[in-house]
């Protein structure tokens, strides 16, 4: 029996983290918390279509890294 890979997400909505299935990778996915909608995506992932520079991104993470440290929910 094979065991599935996960990846942890926030959602966007709640603000939960989850753990999603790599296999959902791209797929429109529910919030088992507040029932939001989206589609999964790893956020450690840089995307370039975005039109942020790679350190723009990277300090945005790091910034609301800080801020939950910081500020716990």
């Amino acid at each position: 029996m094979s065991r599935a890979t996960f990846f942890m997400r926030e959602c966007p909505t709640c603000g939960r983290r989850l753990q999603i299935r790599v296999e959902y990778l791209g797929r429109a996915v529910r919030c088992k918390h507040c029932d939001a909608q989206f589609v999964a995506c790893d956020p450690t992932i840089a995307h370039t279509d975005s039109g942020d520079s790679l350190l723009d991104r990277a300090n945005h993470l790091l910034e609301s890294y800080d801020s939950r440290r910081y500020h716990p929910r």
